[in-house]
C-alpha cells in the first residue's frame, strides 16, 4: 500500500480516538512503578480485553458502554496477574480520562483545519469519556465534533457507527477521510464507504477483511501530504 497516494474530494477528516489521538497505554504509564514488572503485560491484556468486549458485547446483543468495557477489561487484567488493588484499580481508570495524546497530533490537526477541513472524533468513547480526552489534550479548538457510539447503541465496525459521521456532518461518506490506527477499524471504515488513512503506528499487518485503506501512514504528520 503506497504511502504517497493522494486523496481528493475530501470534505471532512474523522478520526479514531483510542490509538489513534490518544496513547491508551498512557494510563498505565502514570502507574508504571505502581505495577513493576508487570505494567507491560497489564496495560496489554486491557488494551486487548476491552477490544474484545466491545466485538463480543456486540455479536451477543448486550450493549454496556465503553466506561464500563473499559472497567471490565481492567478487572480481567488484575485477575489474571491477582492484583488486588482498589486504589491502583480507581486510579488507572482516572487516568484514562487523562490520555496523553500522540506528539504530532496538535500541529498535524491544526494544519487540517488551517486548510478548511472538518475535523471530528468518531469513537466507542463515551460523551464524557471523549469530551474529557479531548479537553486533557487541549484540542478543545481543533475538533469540532465528537460521534460516540451511544447514538448507535453498538460498537464499530458496524455500519450504523460510521452512518453517524456522515448524518451529522451532512457529507457523502466519500468526502470523509477516516483515520484509524487499528486495522480492523480501518478495514470497516473502507467497507462501510469512507477514504481511509490507516495510520499504522505499530507497524501491523494489513486484515483480511472487507474494506482496503487507501493510503498507509506512519502517523498523523503525513496526512496533509495525502489530502489534495
Amino acid at each position: 500500500m503506497p504511502e504517497n497516494k493522494s486523496i481528493e474530494g475530501i470534505k471532512a477528516c474523522v478520526f479514531d480516538a483510542y490509538g489513534t489521538l490518544f496513547d491508551v497505554h498512557s494510563a498505565v504509564g502514570k502507574h508504571r512503578h505502581r505495577l513493576g514488572d508487570l505494567a507491560d503485560q497489564v496495560s496489554n491484556i486491557w488494551r486487548t480485553k476491552q477490544l474484545e468486549y466491545t466485538w463480543l458485547r456486540s455479536l451477543m446483543g448486550h450493549h454496556a458502554d465503553f466506561w464500563q468495557v473499559t472497567q471490565d477489561a481492567l478487572d480481567f487484567a488484575f485477575d489474571m496477574h491477582s492484583i488486588n488493588n482498589p486504589d491502583l484499580r480507581r486510579d488507572l481508570m482516572d487516568a484514562y480520562l487523562k490520555l496523553d495524546c500522540y506528539p504530532e497530533v496538535p500541529e498535524a490537526l491544526s494544519i487540517l483545519k488551517s486548510r478548511g477541513f472538518n475535523l471530528a472524533i468518531l469513537s466507542n468513547g463515551t460523551p464524557a469519556m471523549l469530551d474529557a480526552a479531548v479537553k486533557n489534550s487541549g484540542l478543545d479548538d481543533l475538533i469540532e465534533k465528537n460521534f460516540s457510539v451511544e447514538d448507535a447503541g453498538i460498537f464499530k465496525p458496524d455500519c450504523r457507527v460510521y452512518r453517524l459521521a456522515v448524518d451529522g456532518l451532512k457529507v457523502r461518506s466519500e468526502e470523509i477521510v477516516f483515520q484509524s490506527s487499528n486495522a480492523w477499524d480501518a478495514s470497516g471504515a473502507s467497507a462501510f464507504g469512507f477514504k481511509v488513512a490507516w495510520v499504522n503506528r505499530f507497524g501491523q499487518s494489513e486484515e483480511r477483511l472487507p474494506g482496503k485503506p487507501d493510503v498507509e501512514i506512519r502517523n498523523l504528520m503525513a496526512l496533509p501530504d495525502v489530502l489534495k
